[in-house]
């Protein structure tokens, strides 16, 4: 009954063997590198269990598809491991719509998984594909290099807020963009070239500024003030709304080191996608996040299920 749901022939090339068999095969165009990576969503913890079935299958795959989209990379397959309390056929045949409509929207092809019984949990693992030396990576920013990111931000945080205050028409922007992210696949693969680092914001803005800093031996001026707000955020959250922005998470916007030079051709190639760019500030020798009050890095904690 469940595995109808997802069974679905191969859209692109590439998929030898597909769902059905102990494995599937596949076959990487010759040339490029294989970018993987896994997320794990767990009801009530990174989504509400009575979202939308819909929403759950869509962002499941969403918050996967988004470290591709970090790396510069294009999609090509992924796998799902779905873990019920019981089979459904009025839940599962929504979330599988959902699921799908994003597969066939970014080129993914679901080629395999796994179902089990416990409590309600969505795993995906996406396999992309990059030119050689051309991956964006967290490590590359150098001093003097901009900071700057696409979209906006604090949009995940007001619309967990709007949906604990009973808001539940996903016609409300904040909440739309909590439960139906959209992953900058498009936007990762235009920065090739361009970014000297990258990493989505998944944990919140400064915990995810960290991460580049960390692992490009840098710090970071941050214009607090240029932050680009979600539509909505502060009439959603008052003077909270910064404070979203900076560790709310759940934004899967990317945040992007880029030399000056650089500015210019970044803009223009994601303008050409609809994609706004946000300078925010600049990568400094001297360690640490300056421009914010010193309370740590915020963002999300997953051993503590709070933002810091």
């Amino acid at each position: 009954m469940i595995a109808r749901h997802f069974t679905r022939p191969a859209r692109s090339a590439g998929v030898v063997l597909g769902v059905g068999d102990d494995c599937t095969l596949l076959a990487p165009t010759p040339g490029q590198q294989l970018a993987v990576s896994v997320d794990t969503s767990v009801a009530e913890v990174h989504f509400p269990g009575e979202a939308p079935a819909s929403a759950i299958g869509h962002r499941a795959l969403a918050v996967s598809l988004s470290d591709l989209a970090a790396m510069g990379a294009k999609p090509r397959w992924c796998l799902m491991a779905l873990t019920l309390d019981h089979a459904d056929d009025a839940w599962l045949a929504p979330f599988a719509q959902g699921f799908d409509e994003l597969c066939a929207r970014t080129g993914t092809d679901l080629v395999g998984g796994d179902v089990t019984r416990g409590a309600l949990s969505v795993s995906v693992t996406v396999h992309g594909e990059v030119p050689p030396g051309e991956a964006l990576t967290r490590h590359g920013a150098r001093e003097g290099d901009l900071l700057a990111v696409t979209g906006t931000l604090g949009g995940g945080a007001g619309g967990l807020a709007a949906w604990q205050a009973g808001e539940r028409s996903l016609d409300d922007p904040l909440l739309a963009a909590y439960l139906l992210p959209e992953p900058r696949l498009d936007a990762g693969q235009a920065l090739r070239g361009l970014a000297s680092a990258a990493i989505d914001v998944s944990d919140g803005l400064l915990a995810d500024l960290q991460h580049l800093c960390d692992a490009s031996g840098l710090g970071a001026d941050l214009d607090i003030e240029a932050l680009p707000l979600a539509k909505g955020l502060v009439e959603r959250l008052g003077e909270g709304a910064q404070r979203a922005a900076l560790s709310g998470g759940d934004d899967y916007e990317l945040l992007i080191g880029l030399p000056p030079a650089a500015l210019e051709s970044a803009r223009q190639a994601l303008d050409a996608l609809g994609v706004p760019l946000t300078v925010i500030g600049r990568f400094t020798a001297a360690p640490g996040i300056h421009g914010v009050e010193a309370t740590g890095p915020g963002g999300w904690q997953h051993f503590s299920g709070v933002t810091s």
